[in-house]
């Protein structure tokens, strides 16, 4: 029989080279068999011009493995090459897709090898941090909201002074802490040192929420994150104040807090370039807010100097195809598209304006060029812009071409639930944040929890089939190599609840259950196994602030609380730099291959590797202690080999100390403890050198 087992190809450089071919490129395509096996293996394609299966020759053998090569090239027509393997001899027939060996080839399994798709090398595999920069520190307590400054859905705003307070989860949206900017400065050292290489940032632009998903000027960062450096008396004497506002913020035309707002942002993404650290902007472009001034439903902007009437001040207004409206006489009186049928989020009316379209797109190139150099965007609810699929794939289209011609090495990454096959051809989005094949099956798998903490799902936990069906079917349906490297895994965000509070099991929310039972009866060692995965499986580990400190919270807003300084989780912490370092210092977590382990009932356990180094994951649900026999032949491994371990976390905390296990017959033999987690390590060449060590020695002897 074949063994099935030593069987191997995926679209990493061990396997397929180069990993981003262009057309005309040639191509080397190689797979890995059991050494001295009696098989023809066939690499069998198609493309938009041809079909064909082509016999693989023997290119080479090491440690009882065989690798076979074909090359040739790429269409020079582009398009997508879809293929699969087919494995004949001692009987029997296998063909080999994404999932592995088996008896049929599914179509949408087959590998595609996707011409021209590029995404940015730094951003494979890298540690990102996201910041909704109210919630993380208050770094100018000059440029605060004040309470009462401005109205907002009908209230008037709220400064916070008590930094430890929840979040109200009523009025949340017009609450301010304070953080800001400079507050991000100040801790540039301490997310370097944490290990971030890329820094998320929810909305910066003006906005008179706390969250700016309801963007009031795409051109500027608001003053409130940024800098106030005139007050009131100075605007009076220019004019344009709001008539809203109890002093002057950045809701007019004081361009002299918008342009130093903008100068400071400059200065942040300098300062995190110099220690390693890129930055992604919140691009907010399905929808706008209606403070917009293209909008102006609050008639902020109305009568001041520079500016032109919005569409829903003048029906004459120059905006007023950016939106759409219902028919009617002027004035409107809400008559308009908003997104969800939210007035305050007018959904933008792309189809009926170029110069909308066009001034977008000029936004995107803006902020990725000096001096920002802003290193890319990550594009809220994108599948959403535009009232057609077809309009929509357009527009995304154009914004890449635009953004990558302004910056070669800029990452688009969109949210989007759901299938994004259609978006991750190449030529729209490098990635996503990976809710279905990252987010979601964790969170299940560990918790049984559904990621805002509304349901609870106990025959989910330790489902260890049900885990990998869901990342094989959501992973294949959404990435290829490229796109699945730059995914951004998330195990919390803004919009759902806090990992280390779905381990508590308590289905709820803020509103109903109050922010004390987010708290309780929280399982650490769950939150560890979590970030294991998360360190280790392939993609962006995305840490949400805070996470890494030990915060709790159930859903939008009790999710925004503030970070805590000073209070911080100290074994937490320094778990996620242990992980992050390992993540770091491993290249096979970062491009490296993915196979399954098979270890046991509710034991999780799966490999990333490359022909030099290997990393071994064992993930332990039950609350027994397991004896797991792991089969290492699917990672290359030798079947005498040594492993070393490098974390080790359970109930009662983790370790780091190096300890050495030896593989016997192809086979890792050892005990796995109620609530684990454990990282082993495999190197080529370190084995190569004990090897000779002790034949030296022995030698001397």
């Amino acid at each position: 029989m074949i063994r099935r087992d030593k069987l191997f190809h995926d679209m990493t450089l061990d396997y397929h080279q180069p990993t981003q071919p262009k057309p005309g490129n040639l191509v080397f395509v190689y797979f890995r068999c059991g050494q001295d096996e009696n098989v023809r293996i066939y690499l069998v394609f198609k493309s938009e011009v041809e079909s064909r299966e082509i016999e693989m020759k023997k290119h080479s053998s090491e440690d009882g493995f065989d690798y076979y090569l074909v090359k040739g090239k790429v269409p020079k027509g582009g398009g997508i090459v879809y293929y699969y393997f087919r494995i004949e001899g001692q009987g029997e027939t296998i063909y080999y897709d994404q999932r592995g060996a088996g008896n049929v080839v599914p179509d949408r399994f087959r590998f595609r090898m996707i011409p021209n798709y590029y995404t940015p090398d730094w951003a494979k595999g890298a540690i990102m941090y996201q910041i909704f920069v109210d919630r993380f520190r208050n770094g100018d307590p000059d440029n605060d909201v004040l309470s009462g400054e401005y109205t907002y859905v009908g209230a008037r705003s709220v400064q916070v002074t008590d930094w430890k307070k929840y979040p109200d989860p009523h009025g949340n949206i017009r609450e301010f802490y304070g953080g800001d900017l400079q507050g991000v400065i100040e801790k540039l050292d301490y997310l370097q040192d944490l290990g971030v290489e890329v820094i998320y940032f929810n909305p910066l632009f003006v906005s008179p929420s706390c969250h700016k998903y309801d963007t009031q000027d795409y051109d500027h960062i608001d003053p409130h994150i940024g800098r106030i450096i005139s007050d009131k008396g100075e605007l009076l004497k220019e004019g344009g104040v709001n008539k809203n506002a109890t002093r002057y913020i950045d809701r007019v035309t004081n361009l002299k807090n918008l342009e130093a707002s903008d100068e400071l942002f400059a200065k942040l993404i300098s300062e995190a370039h110099q220690r390693g650290i890129r930055v992604i902007l919140d691009g907010v472009f399905n929808h706008c807010g209606s403070f917009n001034k293209w909008m102006d439903k609050e008639c902020i902007y109305e009568n001041a100097p520079g500016y032109q009437k919005g569409a829903y001040v003048s029906k004459d207004s120059p905006y007023h195809d950016y939106f759409g409206f219902y028919g009617g006489d002027w004035p409107y009186n809400n008559n308009y598209e908003g997104w969800w049928g939210f007035d305050t989020l007018p959904k933008l009316n792309y189809e009926g304006s170029k110069n909308l379209e066009n001034y977008i797109i000029e936004i995107g190139k803006k902020w990725v060029s000096p001096p920002f150099s802003a290193d890319g965007w990550r594009l809220d609810v994108a599948a959403d812009l535009g009232h057609s699929r077809e309009y929509n794939h357009s527009f995304w289209k154009k914004f890449r071409k635009a953004v990558k011609e302004a910056n070669p090495h800029a990452l688009i990454l969109a949210e989007n639930y759901g299938s994004s096959h259609d978006w991750l051809l190449g030529d729209e989005w490098d990635s996503i944040m990976n809710y279905d094949a990252f987010m979601e099956p964790v969170t299940y798998f560990l918790t049984g929890m559904e990621k805002h903490s509304d349901e609870f799902h106990p025959e989910m936990i330790g489902d260890v089939n049900r885990f990998w069906d869901w990342m094989y079917g959501c992973g294949v349906d959404n990435f290829v190599q490229q796109s699945s490297l730059v995914a951004m895994n998330e195990l919390s965000n803004h919009d759902h609840s806090r990992f280390l509070t779905r381990t508590n099991h308590v289905v709820g929310r803020c509103g109903t259950r109050g922010h004390r039972a987010a708290e309780e009866g929280v399982n650490r060692a769950v939150m560890r196994q979590a970030v294991v995965i998360q360190m280790t499986w392939p993609g962006a580990p995305t840490i949400y602030y805070g996470d890494e400190a030990g915060m709790c919270g159930f859903t939008d807003p009790d999710n925004r609380r503030t970070y805590p300084w000073g209070l911080e989780d100290q074994e937490m912490l320094r778990f996620h730099k242990e992980m992050i370092r390992i993540h770091k210092t491993s290249v096979e977590l970062k491009t490296g291959s993915l196979v399954r382990l098979d270890a046991g009932s509710g034991i999780l356990a799966f490999g990333r590797f490359n022909r030099i180094s290997a990393t071994i994951v064992v993930i332990n649900t039950n609350d027994y202690a397991a004896v797991g026999e792991i089969g290492l032949a699917p990672m290359g491994i030798p079947d005498e080999a040594r492993l070393i371990r490098v974390m080790e976390s359970n109930n009662k905390g983790f370790r780091t100390e190096p300890l050495s296990y030896s593989v016997k017959n192809g086979k890792l033999v050892r005990v796995y403890g109620p609530g684990s987690a454990v990282v082993l390590q495999y190197n080529r060449i370190t084995a190569v050198n004990e090897e000779a060590f002790w034949s030296t020695n022995v030698f001397r002897m």
